[in-house]
């Protein structure tokens, strides 16, 4: 039989991922950018011989599916928000779309680092005008696109603005059509080199470049997500902030604090605390500070050796 005078203790553990992110509509919007795009840079690439060209459209086509995957991590998230199976709702979904994100994105880089490398060896006729035409309209779809994905919404709530940052999953979309962006220019830059002075190699030596531009953003997002996947310790400052709160009060000493990432911006601890004069755990409670982003909380009690 369900006893009610539990509820009190009892709470949800999706900690809001049921609700809908605000990245999920602005990537959706630009998948359908970046898919039509990316189907006349590939075309025009092949026909007109440019290799920076052909790159930006395989790299739009790659990065359409990294979009897919990070529009199906936000859906995932949403809908499994509330299944008892993830002992703290599906926060890190969040996370694992950004760090899949930031694998595909260095596996592009690899292989426009290839082609360029084959190119550079086996050169071919380019037909500028059209090709640089091309580039510069993909230029646009990109910029347009840079600007749906870097936009933040007019909050005026800090979390929000918090929310935005840690979204890894927004960050790994708005990397790939940055990374696209990149591609783009480098692209006019190259054909216009080739087209006027006559520096055909440019034309892969930029494909090479901005493969190494777009690893170093891959590794980047490997790191941070890969340490809320792998329960990393959170910042110091909010460790010892959270150690303060607790300590400047009577003669508490924390011994043991776990504190780690469960979705954006929102945290777990576990904090052991050993006091001549315990109090139950509610009491400490209130000490934390309330605007960290603590939504499970964990706190045992010891006594004092005398």
């Amino acid at each position: 039989m369900h006893d009610k005078n539990l509820d009190s203790w009892q709470h949800s553990h999706s900690f809001g991922q049921e609700r809908k992110r605000p990245g999920e509509h602005r990537t959706t919007l630009v998948i359908a950018i970046t898919a039509t795009m990316m189907a006349v840079e590939i075309v025009t690439g092949i026909r007109f011989g440019s290799m920076a060209l052909l790159a930006d459209g395989l790299h739009m086509a790659s990065h359409t599916t990294a979009l897919f995957i990070n529009v199906f991590a936000y859906i995932y998230a949403r809908r499994h928000a509330h299944d008892p199976r993830y002992s703290f709702g599906t926060g890190k979904v969040n996370a694992l779309g950004g760090f899949t994100g930031a694998v595909l994105l260095a596996v592009f880089a690899l292989m426009m680092v290839w082609g360029s490398v084959e190119r550079l060896i086996h050169p071919v006729h380019i037909a500028f005008n059209q090709a640089i035409l091309v580039a510069i309209l993909g230029l646009v779809v990109n910029g347009v696109s840079v600007m749906i994905l870097g936009h933040k919404e007019d909050h005026h709530h800090t979390h929000e603005h918090s929310d935005h940052h840690h979204d890894h999953n927004l960050r790994s979309a708005y990397f790939h059509v940055l990374a696209d962006a990149m591609t783009s220019i480098l692209a006019i830059i190259a054909l216009l080199a080739a087209k006027f002075f006559g520096l055909v190699w440019m034309d892969p030596l930029m494909g090479i470049f901005g493969a190494i531009l777009v690893c170093h953003w891959a590794l980047g997002l490997l790191g941070t997500t890969s340490f809320i996947l792998l329960d990393r310790q959170g910042s110091d400052g909010l460790k010892t902030k959270i150690k303060k709160s607790i300590e400047n009060v009577s003669d508490n000493q924390i011994v043991d604090l776990h504190l780690w990432a469960i979705g954006p911006n929102i945290y777990g601890v576990i904090i052991s605390v050993v006091t001549s004069h315990p109090e139950p755990p509610d009491y400490y409670k209130k000490f934390l500070p309330q605007d960290a982003g603590l939504v499970h909380v964990t706190i045992e009690v010891h006594q004092r050796s005398s």
